[in-house]
């Protein structure tokens, strides 16, 4: 008698991750950090964990790999899927304002941290959908301060 295999299924996981931004002399920057193996610059992103919302996981992320905090107030930009060891990946993808930069913090040894403006932050990661979405974080603050330069 033969045994019959059962079907791969494709399984799906989803993840978070934060895009943190700052204003430094007028124009945005974006903190990008390195991946532990390849060293590819990404942003801070991971599974979201179940006694937290997606923004609140995403954030845990930044702190834990990138040594930020930021505000309570976020706005979704967008989301990706990729596809990994026969899974499908959902990262859905918001910014934060950082607030606070700490010296110390759990991932320092592993990996580099660095501030980049939204075009060269943009060239940096690999995942096209991620340089939109960082791309779409530079426009939205544009339209912002134009809108204010309009009501004076």
């Amino acid at each position: 008698m033969k045994r019959k295999i059962a079907p791969r299924k494709r399984i799906h996981f989803d993840q978070s991750g934060v895009i943190p931004y700052r204003k430094k002399n007028g124009r945005i920057e974006v903190l990008l950090v390195t991946s532990i193996r390849r060293k590819n610059w990404i942003i801070p992103k991971g599974f979201i964990e179940y006694h937290l919302t997606p923004f609140q996981s995403a954030k845990k992320e930044a702190f834990e790999e990138a040594g930020v905090r930021g505000g309570k107030a976020t706005k979704i930009l967008g989301s990706y899927t990729v596809r990994k060891n026969g899974s499908e990946l959902l990262t859905k993808i918001y910014s934060m304002k950082v607030t606070r930069v700490f010296k110390d913090y759990p991932e320092k040894n592993l990996r580099k941290r660095k501030w980049f403006s939204i075009y060269d932050a943009a060239k940096k990661v690999d995942i096209d959908e991620l340089a939109t979405i960082i791309r779409r974080l530079g426009r939205k603050n544009y339209k912002k301060k134009k809108l204010k330069i309009r009501r004076r």
